[in-house]
């Protein structure tokens, strides 16, 4: 194990036992509880220890992010490949992993980190930030028309399992926001928000159910007529 997950381990440890001591009557001292007692227990708190330490970096980040203590440049990837560690890391816990029931059995007030993890994308993305050698915006128009038909044309194909339609949603929420035009429209991307935290949530295998495929079509058109809106009001 590494560094980082023995200390998460050793934390979570800690917690556990202060948590089994505040309903203890005799309030005796806290001594680290035991996680596991055979191979597979100690791989299942290895990857949540693994959970607690990438939640603890993403806190970390957001936070020198916010005070300038990192540049764009420097926040943009480090987010990136921490949201992609995490999404690995959730995959080998199991199914029945809870992102708040995690956090709140282990003490993790890491509020930014929970939003960033659910949006899925780093603040520079979601909260476009301008890039001097960045796309024009009518590349990028382009581009976003191209997202919103390949979402909406997947669905109709019936491809509604969630590692199939979350990166479309993921690649049209991002070209949005790279929009200037578009910086303080709320009635095109929000709903792409929404269904991204959604399908951030579930897991790769889970698929959308007719409802819910019905719904996102829905949102995804009406977005799509709100984008040319906003866009032929400019």
């Amino acid at each position: 194990k590494n560094q980082k997950t023995n200390k998460a381990t050793n934390q979570m440890s800690y917690i556990l036992s202060n948590n089994n001591n505040n309903n203890n009557i005799n309030n005796s001292p806290s001594i680290p509880v035991k996680l596991s007692s055979n191979n597979k227990e100690r791989e299942k708190y290895d990857n949540l220890a693994d959970l607690y330490a990438i939640l603890k970096t993403i806190e970390h980040l957001e936070k020198a992010y916010v005070r300038d203590s990192c540049t764009a440049k420097e926040y943009t990837p480090a987010c990136t490949k921490l949201i992609t560690q995490f999404k690995t890391a959730q995959s080998l816990v199991g199914d029945d992993f809870n992102l708040q029931q995690f956090m709140r059995e282990y003490r993790l007030d890491c509020r930014a980190a929970e939003k960033r993890v659910m949006v899925g994308l780093p603040a520079t993305i979601q909260h476009k930030i301008d890039d001097p050698n960045g796309s024009s915006d009518t590349v990028v128009v382009a581009e976003t028309v191209q997202y919103f038909i390949t979402a909406m044309d997947s669905l109709r194909l019936n491809m509604t399992a969630v590692d199939q339609i979350q990166p479309l949603i993921v690649d049209l929420y991002g070209s949005l926001n790279k929009i200037a035009l578009l910086s303080n429209d709320t009635n095109t991307k929000d709903k792409i928000k929404s269904w991204l935290i959604i399908l951030n949530g579930m897991r790769a295998s889970d698929e959308l159910d007719d409802d819910q495929i019905r719904q996102m079509l829905f949102d995804l058109e009406t977005s799509y007529n709100a984008f040319h809106a906003a866009l032929s009001s400019k």
